[in-house]
């Protein structure tokens, strides 16, 4: 979902997944970093998305929240403005 709102887009994005304790939201953002040890291993991504997500919504001018979704994912918000000029 998107809307405009005076002069910022935001842009919500749900996903599915194990549930995310609250605590544990904002380390999701830092590079490489990766819930739970079960997921140390693997091929299923190398912890940078929400890492480049937020460092390109900041050098735009905008900012990027998440929240836990009930029975697991989260609820990611990225907000920009307009015109970031």
């Amino acid at each position: 979902m998107s809307r405009t709102v005076g002069g910022r887009v935001e842009l919500v994005v749900s996903n599915t997944g194990p549930e995310i304790p609250p605590y544990e939201v904002e380390s999701l953002f830092k590079p490489f970093y990766r819930l739970g040890a079960e997921r140390l291993v693997g091929g299923k991504g190398a912890g940078l998305g929400l890492s480049i997500v937020r460092s390109v919504a900041e050098a735009h001018g905008g900012t990027v929240d998440a929240v836990p979704r009930a029975g697991g994912g989260l609820e990611i918000t990225v907000v920009l403005p307009v015109d970031p000029g």
